[in-house]
């Protein structure tokens, strides 16, 4: 890419989401520039799982071949570099990048995913998205009907083990702490005899990621083989709110119905934009994402 270029859109995040809406502006014959770091949050992961034609298959083989079949289309570019930085100027968006790029584009999308913050447990990360995981549909059948533990506490563990209760009876809540369910919820787990643990996990203990057990600061270690964990994020990219867009009190970029920012011309999709976290809800939200936009560009010319 020249030091300096003029695009139509500029997308800001280059995984599934951000891959979808190209295709779909590419498809349109929009110029594009798509800028990404070639890190997804979910490269740890092995297996891709809920996404029809894809079961199976490994995120980065997705992404690799989404790259592929989207760099067909002659009017989309790609940047691999980071953006650093963006500012409003008259007609669109200025976009600096860490390697000292340029680009300037009428319209922004945002596809720049979140950031996990960890536990600093031992043995948590090299689990993670592994055998330590976060959504019953991307990873719960893999692990049906074995011993599986909830790392989290009151609505959000009892919402998770509502979930996870259809796919094994041997679970357990890890709280960490005081549990800090209503009587209502207690109710629900002792009904289903669901086990609450309460003292401070210490250690995941695993091999390659595959997780043999967990060491509580009691002294005693329960075997696992898969542990829900319900994990604080931030958003990936402060570009976004440094340009005045909104976030939900959840931390996501807040959109509407057409997936537009709280700033006008800027769009969002993907995990910064939803709490839905899975691949194939990415690869809808970029599609519908990169059709709006077209459309918005289309209203805007003719």
């Amino acid at each position: 890419m020249a030091r300096t270029n003029y695009f139509d859109v500029i997308i800001v995040g280059g995984s599934y989401a951000g891959l979808s809406a190209a295709m779909a502006l590419g498809r349109s014959l929009r110029n594009v520039l798509v800028i990404d770091s070639g890190l997804p949050c979910n490269r740890q992961t092995p297996h891709s799982h809920n996404f029809i034609t894809q079961d199976g298959e490994a995120p980065l083989a997705i992404g690799r071949k989404a790259r592929e079949q989207v760099m067909r289309y002659r009017t989309v570019h790609f940047l691999d570099d980071v953006a650093l930085g963006a500012v409003k100027t008259t007609g669109g968006f200025t976009i600096t990048t860490k390697s000292g790029a340029i680009a300037i584009g009428k319209k922004l999308i945002f596809a720049t995913g979140i950031e996990d913050r960890l536990p600093n447990i031992k043995g948590f990360a090299p689990c993670w998205g592994i055998s330590v995981i976060h959504c019953p549909y991307c990873h719960g059948y893999e692990f049906r009907d074995q011993r599986t533990g909830i790392l989290a506490n009151g609505d959000r563990a009892f919402h998770l083990a509502s979930l996870v209760n259809n796919l094994t009876d041997k679970l357990a809540i890890l709280t960490s702490g005081a549990p800090t369910f209503t009587s209502h919820q207690f109710a629900g787990l002792k009904r289903h005899a669901i086990e609450v643990i309460d003292a401070n996990v210490i250690e995941i203990v695993h091999r390659d990621g595959r997780l043999e057990g967990v060491v509580f600061e009691d002294g005693n270690t329960v075997p696992f083989h898969a542990l829900y964990a319900a994990v604080p994020f931030v958003q990936h990219s402060d570009i976004p709110v440094s340009l005045g867009c909104e976030l939900t009190e959840h931390g996501h970029v807040k959109v509407n119905h057409s997936q537009q920012t709280t700033v006008a011309g800027i769009y969002a999709c993907g995990d910064n934009a939803s709490p839905m976290r899975s691949v194939a809800n990415a690869v809808a939200a970029g599609n519908f994402t990169g059709a709006t936009v077209n459309k918005v560009l289309v209203d805007e010319g003719f």
